[in-house]
């Protein structure tokens, strides 16, 4: 997808995942720029892009989900709400699903794993996500929560597994292949922030083959969404990326090259097991009507989806 492709409404309330009627509250607000064809509101790519990033730069946004309600920028957490972490289309589902079976707010934060973990230890979300690899052990997740809870007694519950891998451009010109390759003098990336699981995984694998990410080109250069780093690999701003393979589906004039499957999780802390929320969870995970969502979606491989990983 090029940058400056008109998008409608429609696209980018799919691309948000969000309500049509939401993203003309958002033009209300001045929260998403548009412009005008005719009497048509028509938006680009990097509008979207925009609005993404300023979200994610403010921690505390949460926003709920619900096609009568908007996107909320400020919203504090209270008491009330039940808040789900992470940055993944099957958190924006699920949530959905909880707040129908317990009949009160359930929330989205939109922030990394390292950062998810975080909330959930100082106690402002109630689940966290994350897919953070551990080059030492070979192992996802367990060791992170281990080390950011600490104190804490924490279930890990299995959510998805994902393939993460590179983003090329098309026909992948410059053979990149390999976690090696990036040292190239011919190469340059563009990055996911710190604490994002993809920035953790290239971290890991920089540090295992002694390779100092400041001396790859473009490292330095961090953006907040697989979707903003594919679009810029697609549009020749960056040779490539980190991310997973299903955003590679929606964005124009790159090539996936897949490196690592990955495993996706829920964590939540060992004391709200029994609570309505969480038992929800359990339930919806392990209902075939929940998994059926994304069989036509592909990129995720729901077997095992509900299973409690680890107690820490």
């Amino acid at each position: 997808m090029e940058n400056n492709t008109a998008l409608t409404a429609q696209d980018v309330a799919d691309m948000l995942k969000i309500a049509k009627n939401t993203v003309y509250e958002l033009i209300k607000r001045g929260e998403l720029n548009s412009y005008k064809v005719g009497r048509k509101v028509r938006f680009t790519l990097s509008d979207v892009e925009n609005y993404i990033s300023r979200s994610k730069r403010i921690k505390s946004n949460v926003s709920t989900m619900n096609s009568g309600e908007s996107l909320q920028s400020n919203l504090m957490l209270d008491s009330k709400n039940f808040v789900i972490c992470g940055q993944d289309l099957m958190l924006d589902i699920l949530s959905n699903y909880v707040q129908q079976h317990i009949g009160i707010p359930t929330l989205r934060s939109y922030i990394g794993s390292y950062d998810s973990l975080n909330a959930l230890y100082k106690g402002k979300v109630q689940v966290a996500t994350a897919h953070l690899w551990d080059g030492d052990t070979g192992k996802y997740n367990v060791p992170y929560v281990k080390r950011l809870l600490p104190g804490i007694p924490a279930v890990i519950i299995h959510l998805t597994y994902r393939m993460q891998g590179f983003y090329v451009a098309k026909g992948n010109p410059k053979n990149i292949k390999t976690w090696s390759d990036l040292k190239r003098p011919d190469i340059v990336m563009i990055n996911r922030e710190k604490g994002a699981g993809s920035r953790v995984l290239l971290d890991e694998h920089l540090r295992l083959l002694g390779i100092c990410g400041e001396s790859i080109k473009g490292y330095d250069c961090e953006t907040q969404s697989h979707l903003t780093v594919a679009s810029t690999v697609g549009r020749g701003g960056a040779d490539v990326a980190v991310g997973n393979e299903k955003i590679a589906s929606q964005v124009n004039n790159i090539d996936f090259i897949p490196l690592q499957k990955e495993r996706y999780d829920l964590v939540v802390k060992k004391k709200d097991m029994n609570t309505a929320p969480i038992q929800s969870i359990f339930e919806i995970l392990r209902s075939d009507e929940f998994r059926i969502q994304f069989q036509g979606i592909g990129g995720y491989d729901t077997k095992g989806m509900g299973t409690i990983i680890a107690e820490t």
